[in-house]
């Protein structure tokens, strides 16, 4: 289990391009990593004008997939990069309060 300070260790990102606030589990080629969604986050201001609700962007719920996916890097190694996205579909909205759970595995 890593804290947020933990996640800094490894991650060059900071506020507010952090897109994950804890790691719950990580090793034997699996991670599981938690976002906090909060009205206060940045990306909620301007994204959809009222009266529309808030909604996390898409390219920001597969940034954290991609920053919960670097804790599958060897010990000591680069955290590596995302290089491409195919196929991706999101299946409902995410929204201010919400907790997004990041499962991330090697196969």
């Amino acid at each position: 289990m890593r804290d947020i300070e933990g996640i800094k260790r490894l991650l060059p990102l900071r506020y507010p391009y952090l897109m994950i606030d804890r790691i719950l589990e990580e090793g034997d080629g699996r991670v599981v990593a938690i976002k906090n969604v909060t009205i206060d986050e940045p990306f909620f201001q301007g994204h959809f004008p009222e009266p529309h609700p808030s909604v996390m962007p898409g390219t920001l719920i597969l940034e954290a997939m991609a920053q919960a996916a670097a804790f599958l890097s060897p010990a000591g190694g680069d955290a590596g990069y995302l290089v491409g996205v195919e196929g991706a579909r999101f299946r409902r909205r995410v929204i201010p309060g919400d907790r997004l759970r990041i499962e991330a595995r090697l196969s």
